[in-house]
């Protein structure tokens, strides 16, 4: 693997694929490359076009982390991997991951073009919201040491998979690797909060994006995921152009070979 060193001196872990423009993909919460080979194969779908980035998160895998947590510096993150690519890059967010880009490209790195799938916005009454002490309940687990329970926490009240579910999957050898990466729940927890509410998007949060964006959402997934894509699409300023498509038959796990296609058509128009 490879690093940079971010703002803050937090080394942040990477790997890259192929040879062409620079795409570089933001991942969502818990996901890193001991628990998920997904990155890999998204990376793998666009290497004979791109020059594809996938990095580990701060708090992740080989990537560092220094207290206190800011979004601003995972901001600075990707910078440093922007600069890294050679100044300007595509970006790819997935879930709260795509959250992230969006500030991102708010805040004014030199995002090319940037495509989002699967914001996972609350925006209406289409699914229960986040409770509202979720964030402050996630950050006293942690501060308990009690990272496990802390990624439980966010699977049942985030993620919205079934208390059963979860008792079965913390049975299982994978776990381990989520409870390493506990903190971060904290990190996407902060990243998504006032986002989740049931109530209309921020008007202000995004209104200086000037990159344009492609919007997706599964096909498959569930009424609220197709509902925050369009609210995310109308909210966005005209000087982000914004677009939105759905994708057939997908849900949040979005298979690698049916995203790359629609992620390269945007980024080559």
């Amino acid at each position: 693997m490879n690093s940079v060193t971010s703002k803050d001196g937090t080394t942040i872990a990477f790997e890259k694929f192929g040879q062409g423009p620079p795409v570089i993909l933001v991942d969502g919460a818990f996901v890193y490359r001991a628990i998920d080979p997904w990155a890999n194969q998204f990376a793998g779908e666009l290497a004979d076009r791109y020059t594809v980035y996938t990095y580990e998160r701060r708090g992740r895998g080989n990537s560092g982390d220094t207290a206190p947590y800011a979004v601003a510096r995972e901001i600075d993150d990707l910078a440093a991997l922007i600069e890294h690519a050679g100044g300007t890059a595509h970006v790819v967010g997935l879930s709260s991951g795509a959250v992230l880009a969006l500030d991102a490209a708010a805040s004014g790195l030199p995002i090319t073009k940037l495509a989002l799938y699967e914001p996972p916005f609350i925006v209406d009454d289409t699914h229960e919201p986040r409770a509202d002490d979720y964030l402050d309940h996630a950050r006293k687990l942690i501060a308990d040491g009690r990272k496990g329970d802390a990624i439980a926490h966010a699977l049942t009240k985030t993620v919205f998979l079934p208390a059963e579910m979860v008792d079965e999957m913390r049975a299982q050898p994978f776990f381990a690797a989520m409870e390493a990466v506990g903190d971060t729940v904290a990190y996407d927890g902060e990243i998504m909060d006032g986002l989740m509410s049931g109530n209309p998007l921020p008007t202000d949060r995004w209104n200086a994006v000037t990159t344009p964006t492609l919007v997706l959402y599964g096909g498959a997934s569930e009424q609220w995921m197709h509902n925050a894509a369009h609210a995310l699409a109308e909210t966005l300023p005209t000087t982000a152009t914004p677009q939105i498509s759905g994708l057939d038959n997908q849900t949040h796990e979005i298979a690698a070979d049916i995203l790359a296609p629609t992620i390269d058509k945007f980024f080559t128009d």
